[in-house]
């Protein structure tokens, strides 16, 4: 296949809505103007149609850590969930190992044996549920770590929403506090996602400035994205943006077809949808 990559996608089966490995809650669902018929969640065999449908070739699914789990509301989906799916569609998804800076060596450990033994292919990180910003020491070792693993890391530099009434979270990940993580980190590819509305321009400057930072255009429909981050993603950034939807925020079918409507470049285009992700993903089977 040589279609499009969704480089964030979420698990959001009927099983992860009942055992409430979500994190959002009905309001938000109104909020982002979900569906009713989609709110108890869509099985795996039905978003790989909206994914033939949209020309998605492969998508990443995260394996998310949303906050220290000693807390009330925050919660994980487990690496042998997102393992298991991707073991049963190989071509179709690959997993990104969610990052939980408070569980010590174990997290580190659970890093590196779902690369090395379960194939997955980059790492994601939520700042903002751990009331930590980019460039925190305590994110450090997992830098470290993604940099021996030759992976990408990814992660929310955007504000963040209320996603549940029983945790408000702050918006503690902008994006210049990428600019001393790229230079400590070289080596290491980071990918500020959500755009980072609204601190767009931010976004754009330490694309431009750091080799090793880019952004992908997720969690918001194309037709509202800044006319800036579009400009960008079709001239002197192509190289830089990718593309994701953050299901079940953004539909993958709607967002293809607003990205059409944009009129970008073919190049611009091609980077964006799938090549600049194979590049920076080293570990996506060819």
């Amino acid at each position: 296949m040589s279609g499009s990559i969704d480089i964030v996608c979420n698990v959001f089966t009927p099983e992860a809505v009942t055992a409430g490995r979500t994190g959002i809650d009905e309001i938000f669902k109104e909020q982002v103007r979900m569906p009713p018929a989609m709110r108890p969640g869509v099985s795996i065999a039905d978003y790989l149609k909206k994914m033939d449908k949209a020309g998605i070739e492969r998508s990443l699914l995260i394996a998310v850590r949303a906050g220290d789990l000693r807390i009330r509301g925050s919660f994980d989906v487990p690496y042998a969930w997102v393992r298991d799916i991707c073991k049963q569609h190989p071509d179709r998804f690959s997993g990104l190992a969610g990052v939980d800076t408070t569980r010590g060596m174990q997290g580190l450990t659970d890093l590196e044996r779902a690369v090395i033994d379960d194939g997955f292919v980059g790492a994601h990180w939520y700042p903002h549920w751990f009331a930590m910003p980019p460039d925190a020491p305590q994110i450090y070792p997992y830098y470290a770590k993604c940099c021996e693993l030759d992976i990408p890391i990814m992660m929310q530099v955007g504000h963040n929403l209320v996603y549940n009434r029983d945790r408000r979270l702050p918006s503690v990940a902008k994006p210049i506090l990428l600019d001393q993580v790229a230079i400590d980190f070289p080596e290491l590819a980071l990918i500020g996602i959500h755009i980072g509305v609204p601190w767009t321009e931010e976004m754009i400057s330490m694309c431009w400035k750091h080799e090793n930072v880019y952004t992908a255009g997720d969690a918001y429909a194309p037709k509202h994205w800044p006319k800036s981050y579009v400009h960008y993603a079709n001239s002197y950034g192509q190289h830089k943006v990718l593309f994701g939807t953050d299901w079940p925020v953004i539909d993958p079918e709607r967002a293809v077809k607003e990205i059409d409507e944009l009129g970008l470049k073919p190049d611009a285009k091609k980077m964006l949808m799938r090549d600049n992700a194979l590049r920076i993903f080293k570990k996506i089977p060819r």
